[in-house]
């Protein structure tokens, strides 16, 4: 009996850099979500232990990319502190197999790890948007969103 490995996350290192920096999206889906050389930038700027950046592997298949973010000042002025999912890129060739589910499950459950209650994601609206997935996981609107994407909220309790 052959059992086949389950996608896992795995920290970003010189040694698998070229590979997560390689992930892309689908062309038209571009517009939704910024490359991977851009989040690693971002998290870097941030201060330590605010983004969560990982690689999803499949075995040894590098599939996708995904951001957290853990206590991000959400108004920028300390009053709304927020954690979720800042970026997610799953390889053109590897979407519909599960990883976008996988990739959201996973950063739930760190969430709840580090004693979280919500989790936030935004989207960008219209064709080949995400905006039909993250509804479907059980992410709610409110009418609220941020930078003119729409902001979801999951409820983790």
């Amino acid at each position: 009996m052959t059992t086949t490995p389950a996608p896992r996350l795995v920290e970003i290192t010189p040694h698998n850099f070229e590979a997560a920096t390689g992930i892309k999206v689908r062309p038209e889906q571009e517009f939704a979500v910024s490359p991977v050389m851009q989040s690693l930038a971002e998290a870097y700027v941030h201060p330590a232990g605010v983004a969560w950046p990982r690689l999803i592997v499949d075995g040894d298949r590098p599939v996708g990319f995904l951001m957290a973010f853990f206590g991000i000042d959400w108004k920028e002025d300390g009053t709304l502190f927020r954690s979720g999912l800042w970026r997610l890129n799953i390889a053109a060739g590897e979407q519909g197999r599960g990883y976008g589910r996988f990739a959201v499950e996973s950063v739930a459950a760190e969430i709840r790890r580090r004693g979280g209650k919500e989790m936030y994601v935004t989207w960008h609206t219209g064709p080949h948007s995400p905006e039909n997935f993250y509804p479907k996981l059980g992410f709610r609107t409110d009418g609220e969103t941020s930078e003119g994407e729409i902001v979801g909220v999951l409820d983790l309790s």
